[in-house]
């Protein structure tokens, strides 16, 4: 997985196709975006540490946005 952006992951949670999951461990939270039984990103919170990731080929997920 690698970095991404958070106009992406949003992209990916907000599209009807997609499924996600959210977990949460004392300070530390992780929402995982599924397309399928397939893990195409997570969101990885923990404290005050925000970062957000995608895997390999994660840009095919994303819908086209209206300008």
């Amino acid at each position: 997985m690698k970095l991404i952006m958070k106009t992406e992951f949003d992209n990916l949670r907000l599209n009807p196709l997609h499924n996600y999951e959210t977990d949460s461990n004392g300070e530390k939270q992780v929402v995982k975006i599924y397309c399928g039984e397939l893990l195409i990103a997570k969101k990885l919170k923990q404290k005050k540490s925000l970062r957000f990731f995608g895997v390999n080929g994660y840009e095919k997920y994303l819908t086209k946005e209206d300008e």
